[in-house]
């Protein structure tokens, strides 16, 4: 790549409670992705249930935030989803007295917050997995959502790919 074009900064980060089976599959394709290696300008990060850490990364400013994540959407465990909020969903000031639990900052209020203070990425996608088993404590993915990490893994790959070039930040 040439020197008098900067590269696009891109985020990917994974969510969720490893304590939580299915709920780690954010953290698993994270690590996946790592592991493998991401091109230059790509940050892969596990945030785990560091939503106010999450926050303050993003405020570092990126221009595409790639955010994988178990969500309950009714589908089958294993069910692949790619979101894409806009931020009118979440534009707005934080009204006064109104607070925010740093303790509790779940994707959406993470995206609430950066969208308050300015931080707000040029592109925001949502890679989740309906998850099969998330209410009891235990260790590793159930088996439909073990499988979906490899398939999540190699979208994310081919996204940050579009997201690399120009045309994916053009209306």
């Amino acid at each position: 790549m040439s020197d008098d074009k900067p590269v696009k900064q891109i985020l990917v980060a994974g969510v969720g409670n490893a304590w939580l089976q299915d709920d780690a599959f954010g953290g698993e394709v994270a690590r996946r992705l790592e592991a493998e290696g991401v091109p230059d300008g790509v940050t892969v990060m596990d945030f785990g249930t560091g939503g106010l850490d999450l926050a303050y990364e993003l405020i570092r400013g990126y221009d595409a935030l790639l955010l994988l994540d178990a969500s309950r959407q009714g589908g089958e465990p294993g069910t692949l989803y790619v979101m894409e909020p806009d931020r009118a969903e979440f534009s707005g000031e934080l009204k006064d007295g109104e607070n925010i639990d740093p303790h509790d900052m779940n994707p959406m209020t993470v995206l609430r917050f950066v969208s308050a203070v300015g931080g707000w990425p040029g592109r925001v996608m949502v890679v989740a997995c309906e998850p099969g088993e998330i209410a009891e404590p235990g260790f590793g993915l159930t088996p439909p959502v073990a499988a979906a990490v490899d398939v999540a893994a190699s979208f994310v790959r081919q996204t940050i790919g579009e997201l690399q070039t120009d045309a994916a930040y053009t209306a």
